[in-house]
């Protein structure tokens, strides 16, 4: 992860869409909780929330999917870059940015439906992680249009379980994320 604290311009808002936001924080106990505050405050759900030590272990990168109004986005992130563990905060769009996510799908098969599951794998370009006689695990990565039809071509089978591992993010091209 590189470590930049300058300011990037906060992106337009756009209607009618999911918002990705990267934040760059001090690796502190609390600052999860003060960023929540902040989203909640605005009435705006956390769908997707993925933070993980960086490369420096001082600092921590938040990768938050989030929905609400998007006429107050704008004001969130100005309020989240205030709080005094974060060093930088930024919409990220699919235009300028990388996003994934993974999916772990566990599904009940027999012997005579796995070839169907395994090409349903295959097509999402997933591997098989786990296969006993009667179940099988698939991990999938894409985007999240990419998760959700791999979600809807496994429900012909019994899913038991599926987790999901929420967005990350990378600014595309030399720009730190």
């Amino acid at each position: 992860m590189n470590i930049t604290t300058t300011d990037t311009p906060v992106a337009p808002v756009q209607s009618g869409s999911v918002h990705t936001l990267s934040i760059l924080v001090n690796n502190d106990p609390g600052v999860l909780m003060r960023i929540c505050q902040v989203f909640s405050r605005r009435a705006f759900n956390i769908d997707s929330l993925v933070v993980s030590q960086g490369r420096d272990p001082r600092f921590s990168r938040m990768t938050i999917g989030i929905s609400g109004d998007p006429a107050g986005l704008e004001q969130i992130i100005m309020q989240v870059s205030k709080l005094i563990d974060v060093i930088h905060c930024s919409e990220h769009t699919m235009t300028n940015s990388v996003t994934k996510e993974m999916i772990l799908i566990k599904i009940l098969c027999k012997k005579e439906e796995r070839s169907g599951a395994l090409q349903i794998t295959e097509h999402f370009a997933g591997k098989t992680v786990d296969l006993t006689p009667h179940s099988m695990v698939v991990m999938i990565t894409g985007n999240s249009p990419k998760i959700e039809a791999a979600v809807t071509m496994f429900s012909q089978y019994e899913i038991i379980e599926t987790v999901r591992t929420g967005k990350v993010v990378m600014a595309r091209g030399e720009s730190a994320t």
